[in-house]
């Protein structure tokens, strides 16, 4: 039976500490709708009703065109082991990125990964619960390591140029407000 929660919990955050994969989810009023995989330890509980995510460079830029038009987003989390349990948070986010005043402090509660384009954070507004109990058991085997060697030989300036070639806008052409400096 799903359940709503107004914030999050020690438990809720508990059990978004223990998972490796989570989900992203937006949309535009209209176009096509963005479903992400995240990883490679870039989610962050800031307080009981907002978290961040590290957004890392990558083939597109959905999220952040979706959230200039809109700022509804989804995030999902699925238990794969003896436990099953899926948990969405319901939210409105938007984008830091590093001209940003805000970048410093929250940049520091993440590992150094190369490629780091934008912060999203987001406000929730609700977040609810479920069952999983069709959700398959799968071992994590541990994070890939292909992004970060991608981005570490284009080099500073390399992914600034893949920034300004593959991520100015979405696939739909709504612009990301990703910086092209």
């Amino acid at each position: 039976m799903a359940k709503f929660y107004p914030a999050l919990n020690a438990e809720l955050r508990q059990f978004i500490a223990r998972q490796h994969l989570f989900f992203v989810a937006t949309a535009p009023h209209t176009g096509r709708i963005n479903l992400s995989p995240k990883g490679m330890d870039t989610f962050r509980v800031l307080d009981d009703h907002h978290v961040a995510y590290l957004d890392l460079t990558g083939s597109g830029n959905e999220t952040a065109a979706h959230l200039r038009e809109n700022q509804r987003m989804t995030f999902m989390f699925c238990s794969f082991d003896a436990d099953p349990l899926i948990l969405r948070l319901y939210g409105q986010g938007h984008s830091i990125y590093p001209r940003d005043s805000g970048w410093p402090a929250l940049i520091a509660q993440f590992p150094p990964r190369p490629g780091s384009r934008q912060i999203v954070v987001t406000a929730l507004d609700s977040l609810q619960t479920s069952c999983g109990f069709g959700v398959p058991r799968y071992d994590w085997a541990g994070d890939r390591d292909t992004l970060g060697q991608w981005t570490e030989k284009k080099g500073g300036e390399g992914v600034r140029q893949y920034w300004r070639e593959k991520n100015q806008t979405s696939i739909d052409g709504q612009p990301t407000g990703l910086p092209d400096d």
